[in-house]
């Protein structure tokens, strides 16, 4: 007789993500009426949006479902989605499956700042087994480690665009990469030339969620976020707002757009933070296979 458990766990206390340890896979082990032990599968999952140097706490939400038996990639197609559907796998059957029609081609992730393009890309890059790059890492490391914070505080924004398109264009001569592009790549047209040479994917979010995240982890980070003063949530979602108007028509230009609100809906959740990385980055394969077979 099948067997199915699902229950989600709320953690009291507050943790710091860096130090925890993320294990997607387990087994359950309980014990029935008569005292006999069974042990089933298990898939955990939980939300960490995460950037590089972000350090950041919040209550973190567990997820755990068991099934003694795995969910195809079907039902996931079809926009049913039971709570224990295996991801991992799922994304990984996806990948092998679009592999022959990328033929090797780059993947641009674009997007506003805190939409995930590094978190997802890095999930994308191992499933597809391609190698990842993030754009404004490259810079850094170029400039002898100074942060964009500080690029742009000292040099301003155009020399920044400067060596991002500098970036792309070295990037675009590549085969079998995960590209992560910051939020402000997208208005220069010359950028798109070069992203052309694959196959750009824009991850949208809603302003409200970017606006959330952002505001929990700060805006040192964010050199276009000035500092003011009122309500940090107010301030960034104005700022944001701002940005998107300035950028908003320039990211349809991608060859392939996710919106995760089309997936929380399909998962039948109300709120886009509670997306893994995982289910994004196979609605972005989805999105790419069926770019790829038009």
């Amino acid at each position: 007789m099948e067997t199915k458990v699902s229950q989600s766990l709320q953690l009291s206390t507050w943790m710091n993500s860096e130090k925890t340890v993320r294990k997607p896979n387990g087994s359950l082990r309980f014990s029935q009426n008569c005292g006999e032990q069974h042990s089933y599968k298990t898939t955990i999952s939980y939300h960490l949006p995460t950037r590089k140097g972000w350090s950041w706490q919040r209550p973190l939400v567990l997820k755990v479902s068991c099934s003694s038996e795995n969910v195809p990639a079907s039902m996931l197609e079809s926009g049913s989605f039971p709570a224990s559907f295996n991801e991992t796998k799922i994304l990984e059957n996806k990948a092998k499956e679009i592999e022959q029609y990328l033929n090797g081609r780059c993947i641009y992730l674009v997007g506003m700042m805190g939409s995930g393009k590094t978190t997802v890309g890095k999930v994308l890059s191992e499933a597809l087994g391609y190698s990842f790059y993030d754009c404004d890492t490259l810079i850094e490391q170029a400039l002898g480690g100074t942060t964009v914070a500080e690029i742009f505080k000292s040099h301003g924004e155009n020399f920044f665009r400067d060596n991002e398109t500098e970036v792309l264009r070295k990037l675009s001569m590549m085969h079998r990469l995960v590209v992560s592009t910051g939020g402000g790549a997208v208005v220069r047209p010359i950028n798109w030339r070069y992203m052309q040479k694959g196959i750009s994917v824009w991850l949208d979010v809603p302003l409200e969620a970017l606006a959330r995240r952002i505001t929990a982890v700060g805006t040192n980070s964010r050199p276009l976020l000035h500092h003011e003063s009122g309500d940090p949530y107010l301030k960034t979602m104005k700022q944001l707002s701002t940005l998107f108007e300035e950028r908003g028509e320039a990211y349809t230009n991608a060859s392939a757009r996710v919106s995760l609100e089309n997936i929380a809906a399909k998962l039948r959740d109300t709120d886009v933070c509670n997306l893994t990385p995982a289910v994004i980055a196979i609605e972005v394969l989805e999105q790419i296979e069926t770019l790829l077979k038009k």
